[in-house]
């Protein structure tokens, strides 16, 4: 069974309140949801805290988890971030406090970003690559990919206003 097909299955059997199976999830993101984290507050304490509330939301909401809509890595590291979205004071009230209506407005905003805005972002913010890494990945200069994800998100954070 493959890693995507295995995940999947996974989030099934937590959706239906196996402990072994969140605890599998865990073993397998935990890492990277603190590195996401650890990178966007640049604090290891409330990095943590990011992680064992990433971890309590799949036990609350693996139902939700549809495979035709995106992989199990990206929902998990979704759900990750989705606090580390919301950070800046009232922001989630300007977007609105239902998750799903969250998701339909930030698919739109998305949306109108250019595709490879969508994509530097995507991969800085819901796979966990640095800035540095991209550079790498990508070759470019640091600086480019700074500005290029700087500017992706002011256009983002304009669509959500």
């Amino acid at each position: 069974m493959g890693e995507e097909a295995e995940e999947i299955r996974l989030l099934r059997r937590v959706a239906l309140g196996d402990e072994e199976a969140l605890l599998a999830l865990y073993r397998r993101y935990a890492p990277r949801v603190h590195g996401l984290a650890r990178r966007i507050l640049r604090d290891g304490h409330e990095a943590k805290d990011v992680v064992q509330e990433t971890f309590l939301r799949i036990w609350n909401q693996a139902e939700r988890f549809d495979p035709a809509l995106g992989r199990p890595a990206t929902w998990i590291l979704t759900i990750a971030h989705k606090p580390l979205f919301f950070e800046e004071e009232g922001a989630e009230e300007r977007v609105g406090g239902d998750d799903h209506l969250d998701r339909i407005r930030v698919a739109q905003a998305l949306k109108a970003l250019s595709p490879e805005e969508r994509k530097l972002l995507e991969l800085a913010y819901f796979q966990g690559y640095s800035h540095s890494e991209l550079a790498l990945l990508l070759g470019w200069p640091l600086g480019t990919v700074k500005s290029r994800i700087r500017r992706a998100l002011a256009k983002l954070e304009g669509k959500l206003r």
